[in-house]
């Protein structure tokens, strides 16, 4: 999953001080970017006033599109450092190749994580025979200080656990959810959970006073915490719940995301997450250079080249605006 924009500007994030130590209702608009050759997404994240939701730093929700006669998904190979990446799909199959020589085709509701620590680069499209419709949401963990160096990894889960009751099922993408846990590889205190709410479904559940909270709504209207909430939208929750009440009028499903307010303060820029403008100018130099990343092969395109960087020293500060 990649930013395409061409002219990226830089986001400065992280750091508890405008954390919210309480429940909150704050509604974080979209803004609609294209992705590839005929995908259009919905940006949640960064927003103008929100810049990440624990280690969440980076939401885009998509579709549902009907790609029957379209090419679908068509991201080339571009860079990252300093992050995961989390594939997540409610409809379609992304196939995903990287610069270790990974090779998956990730369908919906299983889990396509990827680690690029130091240095990895990768790619993302719908395979040539591909379903009618895709449906899903690309999402970025920043890394803690202590793992951002780390090997660059892929994993790719098939099996999540789930946890259920009258009217719910919620599937554990990432970290610990009432009890569950993603076998996905987690280097902070995380939660991410796909929840599925029947039709009249009213639901109390359990999560963590000291998480932050957010949700997305990926189809169907949800009543989140009192507040009715539309497709293709995210509420931010901030801190201090013990419980999340959630309703549904309708069949409905929602991504909802959590963890620890993240301490650390970041910059983020293209596709790289750092601590200094110095390391940002770093990873793009040796991406236009083809060092360090290694390549992608399979992928019928060239690479992404790197757009320009800022006139402005890069510089981090701050988790909101």
């Amino acid at each position: 999953m990649s930013n395409l924009d061409v002219r990226p500007k830089p986001v400065q994030c992280g750091g508890r001080d405008d954390v919210p130590g309480g429940p909150v209702h704050e509604l974080l608009p979209p803004r609609r970017v294209p992705l590839g050759e005929s995908t259009v997404v919905r940006r949640l994240l960064p927003s103008l006033g929100r810049r990440m939701v624990g280690a969440w730093c980076f939401v885009d929700h998509y579709g549902p599109d009907d790609i029957a006669d379209e090419p679908g998904m068509q991201v080339p190979p571009h860079p990252h450092i300093g992050l995961q990446t989390v594939s997540w799909l409610h409809d379609g199959e992304v196939l995903h190749r990287d610069s270790l020589g990974s090779l998956q085709t990730v369908r919906p509701k299983e889990l396509g994580l990827m680690t690029a620590g130091r240095a990895i680069a990768h790619s993302e499209e719908s395979p040539r025979d591909h379903p009618s419709i895709l449906h899903g949401a690309q999402l970025w963990v920043a890394l803690p200080d202590g793992h951002r160096h780390t090997d660059p990894a892929f994993e790719h889960h098939g099996d999540l656990p789930v946890v259920d009751g009258p009217g719910f099922s919620a599937t554990v993408i990432l970290g610990d959810l009432d009890g569950a846990s993603s076998p996905g590889t987690a280097f902070t205190p995380i939660v991410g959970a796909d929840l599925a709410l029947a039709d009249g479904a009213d639901v109390r559940l359990p999560v963590e006073p000291d998480f932050e909270y957010a949700a997305l709504t990926m189809s169907g209207v949800t009543e989140i915490d009192g507040m009715r909430v539309e497709p293709g939208s995210m509420l931010y929750l901030g801190c201090g719940r013990r419980e999340l009440p959630l309703r549904a009028d309708g069949d409905s499903g929602l991504v909802l995301l959590g963890g620890e307010p993240f301490e650390e303060k970041l910059v983020m820029w293209w596709n790289f997450v750092a601590r200094t403008g110095e390391e940002i100018a770093r990873a793009r130099e040796d991406w236009t250079t083809g060092d360090r990343f290694g390549e992608v092969h399979g992928y019928d395109g060239p690479p992404l080249p790197a757009p320009a960087m800022p006139a402005t020293p890069l510089k981090a500060r701050g988790r909101t605006r």
